[in-house]
Order: C-alpha cells, then structure tokens, then sequence
C-alpha cells in the first residue's frame, strides 16, 4: 500500500479545566499527526485493536514517572504490517502485536539499558492508539493463529507481567498451591492462566464476588473477599477442605502492605511472596517471623522481550486467550474505555477495535 501521510493520535495535553487547588488531571485529544518516513530496520504497522492498561489513568492523574505533554497515549496494540523498508521483508501482511517496552532485551536480572514502557511518557514516547505506527521491525512479535486482533492487543504488557511474576519469580510448578491476590485486573487474570496451565491449585482474592466465580470459572480452586479483616484465617479454612495439610507455595499479589502478615500462617517454609504492585500500601511489612520460615519476598515488573517471546509461545502451545472485559468500536470513542477504567467493575482487558484490517481467529 502507499504510505499514508497522517494518522489519527489519542495524545496527552494539559487540562483546559483543573483547578490549581485540584489533583492534576491530564486530558486526551484526538490529532492528526504525520507519518514519518520509514527508516532502515523500520516497519508501518495499520492498527487492528489497542487495549488500555491502569498506567493509561495514572498518567492522566500526573501520577506516573516522566509524564509527557504531547506523547501519544497506549502501550499494547495488535495490527498488520503493511509496509518495510525491505519490500521483500516476510513480515509484510503479518498480524503483530507490538513490544510495550524498550531496554529490556533478555537478562533475567533486569533491563541492560535504560528502561521504559511506550506511551504517555518522555521515555519512549511512541505510544500506540493511533491508525498507523512506525516501529522497529525487531519490536514486534507475530500473533499466535489461535489468537484474534483483539485478544492479542489484550496480550502483551499484562502477558508479560504475569510471565515475569510466576515462571521467572514465583518458579510456579505442577502440584503447587498459589494464592493469586485482587482477581480481576488484567495481570491477575493472565497470571492465572498460566498457573492452571501448569497444573498449580490457585486460590484467589477479590472484593467481588462475582471476580471469584469468574476466576473459579477460569480454574481457579476458590477465593475469599479480600474486605474481611481475616481473610488470610477464611482462605486457610477454604484450603483444607481440599486438602488438611495444604500449604501455600507461592502468593502473586499486587497490593502490598499486610500480604506477608495475611499469610503468614498458610504459607509453607520457603515459601515465595511475589510482588508486582503496591496498590493498597506503598509498602510490605516484611518481619523476622518471615524469616524464621525462609520466606522469601521478592518484587516483579514487567519483563524482558525474552520473556515476553517465551510466554507468547506457551500460550500458543495451550491455546490460552488473555480475558477481554469490553470491546469498544472506533478509536474516536476512547472516553468510553478511560470511563470504564475508573469505574473498575470490569474483568480483564478494555480493548478498543479500531480497524478490521487483520481479525485472525479464536
């Protein structure tokens, strides 16, 4: 195809409305901006679906590191390749999703270089809501065939972050009990998955009900609500109905604070708590009563692009589809899946369909 001269942008500006007084609130806008011309090592990639991800709000609330005025929104995009410098390149008319962060190539220490996730901040600052995006042709990934456009835009940072929380850190196995915490978000959901796909016994939390049928739906064991001041003594009693001697092996959870204290009586020596959020407390309390039973408390986040091939081939290999909450069709309506964000009632992914050019199948 002729390369297009602009595309449509979801961009971050200044808002027209806050109040000094006010938390700062970012807006987004809809632009038309410029294509650039492909340079060596370069793909254009048309824009099938894009799916938001919590860092989307915190960015417009100016509660993200490096908040970028003027950068395009959105870290997770599938889509097809439609143009290479190579005119011969193999990957033209491929479906993709794109890489959602850069620096991190393959060390399962952490990133070789300076490290950021694409969209909305000074580093990287090419997000990915738009019509067409110019990326690196070494930063996209083909979409499994099991897996459509919308369900692979649901895939990568989450997919990634669950990969890093319970192959790489939680060193989850076949027979092992793990309690995956606020089941509901998308990491939750995907880290889930993956534990049932290797024959674990996964417990869950929630403030909702209705999250833990879907997550037992899911595989899950059963789970307990998260609200009640015991929890952690309601999820022990829970546990031994399906076996007396049950112990956890390794907690995934993404709230901090009182995690190590909930669990302290259900967790087996050695076992491993796995952090990759801190969205009820910045902080872990982490005390000698943990280290009597060689607890080990380790922090998660994100992943290499190592990582990120080596859990797109498990899922491909167990058929596994990320949980889309809602679909919203057309770009022009993103209000719609920034509204849905801060309502928090969804399950899984917010994706919104921007064009049918490669739809893949289920």
């Amino acid at each position: 195809m002729d390369q297009p001269k602009t595309t449509r942008c979801l961009v971050l500006q200044e808002s027209q409305t806050a109040q000094k007084d006010a938390p700062v609130y970012h807006d987004v806008v809809m632009v038309e901006n410029e294509v650039p011309a492909l340079k060596e090592g370069e793909i254009l990639v048309r824009i099938s679906a894009v799916a938001f991800n919590h860092r989307d709000i915190w960015i417009r609330r100016n509660m993200y590191p490096s908040v970028s005025l003027g950068a395009v929104m959105g870290s997770d995009a599938s889509g097809v390749v439609v143009s290479s410098t190579d005119g011969s390149d193999t990957l033209i008319g491929k479906r993709v999703f794109l890489v959602p962060m850069r620096g991190w190539e393959e060390d399962p220490r952490g990133p070789e270089q300076k490290f950021g996730i694409i969209g909305g901040t000074a580093y990287p600052v090419k997000g990915v809501f738009s019509d067409f995006v110019v990326v690196e042709r070494d930063q996209v990934i083909e979409i499994p065939d099991h897996m459509d456009d919308v369900h692979a835009a649901a895939w990568p940072l989450a997919g990634v972050t669950a990969w890093r929380a319970v192959i790489v850190k939680g060193e989850i196995q076949k027979g092992h009990h793990v309690l995956i915490t606020g089941i509901g978000g998308g990491v939750a959901l995907v880290a889930l998955q993956l534990c049932v796909a290797l024959g674990a016994n996964v417990w869950v939390t929630s403030g909702n009900e209705d999250k833990i049928q879907k997550a037992m739906s899911l595989g899950a064991k059963g789970g307990v609500i998260y609200k009640h001041e015991k929890w952690g003594v309601q999820l022990g009693e829970l546990m031994k109905k399906t076996d007396p001697s049950a112990k956890l092996d390794a907690v995934i959870d993404s709230a901090g604070g009182e995690i190590c204290a909930q669990t302290s009586k259900i967790v087996r020596d050695g076992a491993r708590i796995v952090v990759f959020g801190m969205t009820a407390t910045p902080k872990v309390s982490f005390t000698m009563r943990e280290v009597l039973k060689s607890v080990e408390l380790k922090g998660s986040t994100m992943g290499s692009h190592r990582d990120l091939i080596n859990a797109t081939e498990f899922i491909a290999k167990h058929s596994i589809l990320p949980v889309v909450s809602d679909v919203i069709v057309g770009l022009d309506k993103y209000a719609e899946g920034f509204d849905l964000m801060k309502s928090g009632g969804q399950v899984g992914k917010i994706v919104i369909k921007v064009s049918d050019e490669g739809k893949g199948k289920l």
